[in-house]
């Protein structure tokens, strides 16, 4: 009897995947919603969920923090210059996820993709996607309309 040759066996248990995953779109459409929901079903599986609000209205978040608003980086930025603390601009939400809001520049000054990019960066330099949180996704609720420098 000839036997079909099989692939090898892996243990994909073990394997540790951290993936990014954007939502944007129109506004008004229910980005933030959809997000705030993916990640809470992510967070009651058990996965470690970052979600990076990327719209100058700040609300990526609220109701993973009990409908809380929290302190924007780059408003975080332009008070405290950069010597922030990850926890000062990142704060634990529903079921562990980790939670912050980019902001925007100020209005009439600036692009909100630059912000959202100098946002990114400090979260980076303050270590926020290093191994030590073992994170498994991490969501970019991005406005719509951005399209200067992102």
């Amino acid at each position: 009897m000839i036997q079909a040759p099989t692939a090898p066996e892996t243990d994909v248990s073990t394997e540790k995947t951290f993936r990014k995953v954007a939502i944007y779109g129109k506004g008004g459409i229910g980005k933030s919603t959809t997000t705030q929901n993916t990640v809470a079903a992510l967070a009651e599986m058990g996965r470690k969920v970052m979600v990076v609000g990327c719209d100058p209205k700040t609300d990526s978040t609220r109701l993973l923090l009990g409908g809380l608003a929290q302190k924007r980086v780059l408003d975080s930025l332009r008070e405290e210059g950069e010597d922030l603390e990850l926890d000062d601009i990142m704060k634990g939400g529903y079921r562990g996820t980790r939670c912050t809001e980019s902001g925007g520049p100020e209005p009439g000054v600036g692009c909100a993709g630059r912000g959202i990019i100098t946002s990114i960066n400090m979260l980076e330099q303050l270590g926020a996607y290093e191994e030590e949180h073992n994170l498994d996704y991490a969501f970019y609720d991005v406005l719509g309309d951005v399209f200067c420098g992102f």
